[in-house]
């Protein structure tokens, strides 16, 4: 029996818009990043932020967060961030590597949003002498790893203690268009308005191939970001074939219209999921409370997802299951 795919958004399938951008790009043209497509992302991205935006685009979402890290932090100097971001328990320690080693100084909270009097107090207790590690910056993901959306307020009041102290403000949007869809503000509203230097737009688990855009708001990005990237191993020789899949996805806003119908495909599966649910399902993921007779009962009629610790599971809809490939799921679970 093929296995009916619910563990990650990663798997989903390319959008055929963004296929067809691939095979428009195979042509010769310059190399790495000199391309007419790679130079024409500034320009779409400060007109969908509404601002002037530097962007560079890199294959993986790991490299973007990185890098945007390194660029913001010295070696000696400390990223805060929630104690289970990404950034802290699955990206194999790449901030610390790329940063010639930051300290990842992580913070309870809810829903995986940082805590702002946690925030407040962690910094207050910091010693303003060499012997502590001085944070430069601090981490946010949007939707967070709990699947939970930041509002341009709460983005507002870490940003307003990021500024207070001097520190720089980075948002985590692998699933930045699953928020944007949610909350249904504009980019820019719980972006650069709200405070956030930079921002890791994702549009793998969004329909692209491999493509995510480091976009730096405010003269935030500069001398150093292309360097980080070169020295890294993530500037590709034929990088127009990136910068083609963004492109695709920004045009007439196919990456907001592929996270609406993730969303969409969420909220139907939430609906079987009733009391199981641990946290509101905001964007396209679902954690649910689920013996392990019942995840082996769902994985014998042909599901499968992540286990989630003990007694719990996550659940990912992608961009290319609406509510019509969900059900079969949402029955199955309301039939437990």
């Amino acid at each position: 029996m093929t296995a009916t795919r619910f563990f990650s958004d990663n798997a989903a399938t390319v959008h055929p818009l963004v296929m067809e951008a691939l095979a428009a790009a195979n042509h010769v043209d310059t190399a790495y990043d000199g391309d007419a497509l790679s130079r024409s992302l500034d320009a779409a991205f400060s007109g969908l932020f509404e601002t002037s935006c530097e962007v560079v685009w890199i294959p993986t979402g790991t490299a973007a967060n990185s890098i945007i890290l390194a660029h913001f932090v010295r070696p000696w100097q400390g990223i805060l961030c929630y104690e289970e971001a990404h950034i802290e328990v699955d990206e194999c320690g790449a901030p610390t590597f790329y940063s010639g080693g930051a300290k990842l100084m992580t913070l309870p909270g809810t829903g995986a949003k940082i805590d702002a009097e946690a925030l407040k107090a962690r910094i207050a207790a910091i010693r303003n002498d060499v012997h502590q590690v001085q944070p430069a910056a601090i981490s946010i993901t949007n939707a967070t790893e709990y699947g939970l959306a930041w509002r341009p307020d709460e983005v507002g009041e870490i940003s307003e203690i990021a500024k207070g102290k001097g520190l720089k403000l980075h948002m985590d949007g692998a699933r930045f268009a699953n928020a944007v869809a949610f909350v249904g503000c504009s980019p820019a509203d719980v972006t650069w308005r709200a405070g956030v230097d930079a921002l890791s737009f994702g549009f793998t688990k969004n329909g692209a191939m491999m493509a995510e855009a480091l976009v730096f708001f405010g003269g935030s990005g500069g001398a150093g970001v292309r360097e980080l990237k070169k020295r890294g191993g993530h500037l590709l020789s034929k990088g127009r074939f990136v910068a083609a899949q963004i492109r695709a996805m920004l045009k007439d806003d196919l990456w907001l219209a592929n996270a609406r119908a993730a969303n969409a495909g969420a909220a139907a599966l939430a609906a079987a999921c009733g009391s199981r649910l641990m946290y509101p399902v905001e964007a396209n993921e679902l954690f649910v409370r689920i013996s392990a007779e019942d995840a082996a009962e769902l994985r014998a009629k042909g599901f499968d997802f992540y286990d989630w610790g003990e007694g719990a599971a996550r659940l990912v809809v992608s961009w290319d299951q609406d509510a019509d490939a969900v059900a079969p799921l949402a029955a199955a679970i309301a039939a437990l």
